[in-house]
């Protein structure tokens, strides 16, 4: 016989009692879409590796990003892919005014006040090297260096208009000054500070290194990157970048780090908890999807609600064009 208490199916039976069952609702607010700025101005080159992503020159930005705003786009991520002629082993192409990270924060804040401009901050794209700071003779990171440059890009996105930055390149320290170069500019009152605090070297970055240009020239990033088995390091990550200033607390790669993302809420949770759906989960669900292993809309929404269920109250992903769509 079944026990009183084993007793479920009737609590969600009826179509109008499931949504009580769920912790939160997708909603489009929710959304932060990742776009690639390249500073071939005229030009809007699809991303093989990406289905339905671009490469977008600024003279082709207000038109893309118009008609999602339109059905509700309210954030976006910018991504700058220069030419390589412009990189060095500084990454002090990183903030040109001339570059395609500021030039598109001027326009679309220019064109769409109420959009939030979230700008990546990183030296990879920059770099002759490829990788995400300054480096010593023999190719170990600087820290010191690199924090003191990162700090000095994400000002000067803040300078330019920029909402929110969101340091990406997993120096020690960097979120603390950060946060003292936001203060000591007079900004900190307006720009938010998203710490990609528990971003691990993961397998599924390799779309967006063919998309933004990025790839390590020499080893890679796992000196800086956490392991991907490490969820101690992940939470301590987590807590230092809490103790430094961090105002958003985000998760990279999203949907095989579930668990960090959990964490992540309970080690913060007066925190917004963010979580980036990454180019290699976004070509796995597209490809799947095309094979006719599922339907791209039903995995699509599942995934989101995963990370939802986990703890996100922000998600980044490629699929926030279908995804505006989808939630009308």
């Amino acid at each position: 016989m079944v026990e009183i208490n084993s007793l479920l199916h009737a609590g969600y039976h009826n179509p109008a009692q499931r949504p009580w069952q769920i912790e939160r609702t997708l909603t489009k607010s929710a959304l932060m879409y990742p776009i690639f700025i390249t500073d071939e101005k005229d030009s809007l080159i699809p991303i093989p590796s990406m289905p339905n992503q671009y490469r977008i020159g600024i003279n082709r930005l207000e038109a893309f990003i118009q008609p999602l705003v339109a059905k509700g786009l309210r954030a976006v991520m910018l991504f700058g892919v220069p030419n390589d002629s412009v990189k060095d082993e500084f990454g002090t192409a990183a903030d040109d005014p001339e570059g395609p990270v500021i030039q598109a924060i001027e326009l679309l804040k220019s064109k769409f006040p109420a959009l939030l401009v979230s700008c990546d901050v990183c030296l990879c794209e920059y770099t002759s090297h490829g990788h995400c700071g300054h480096l010593n003779s023999d190719h170990t990171i600087n820290n010191e260096a690199s924090v003191r440059r990162l700090a000095e890009v994400a000002v000067n996105y803040a300078k330019a208009g920029a909402d929110n930055v969101a340091p990406s390149d997993m120096m020690d320290g960097r979120m603390r000054a950060i946060k003292q170069g936001l203060l000591d500019a007079g900004l900190s009152h307006r720009v938010s500070l998203m710490a990609y605090s528990a971003k691990y070297a993961s397998a599924l970055y390799g779309p967006f290194r063919d998309a933004a240009c990025s790839g390590a020239k020499f080893g890679d990033r796992s000196a800086y990157q956490l392991p991907p088995g490490s969820r101690g390091l992940g939470r301590r990550a987590i807590e230092r970048d809490v103790s430094e200033g961090a105002d958003i607390i985000m998760v990279k790669p999203a949907m095989f780090y579930l668990d960090i993302v959990r964490d992540a809420k309970e080690i913060a949770p007066n925190h917004p908890i963010a979580a980036y759906q990454v180019s290699g989960e976004y070509a796995m669900i597209h490809h799947a999807a095309a094979a006719g292993v599922f339907d791209l809309k039903t995995a699509v929404l599942e995934s989101m609600v995963s990370l939802q269920r986990a703890g996100c109250n922000l998600i980044l992903t490629y699929f926030t064009p279908e995804l505006l769509e989808w939630l009308d």
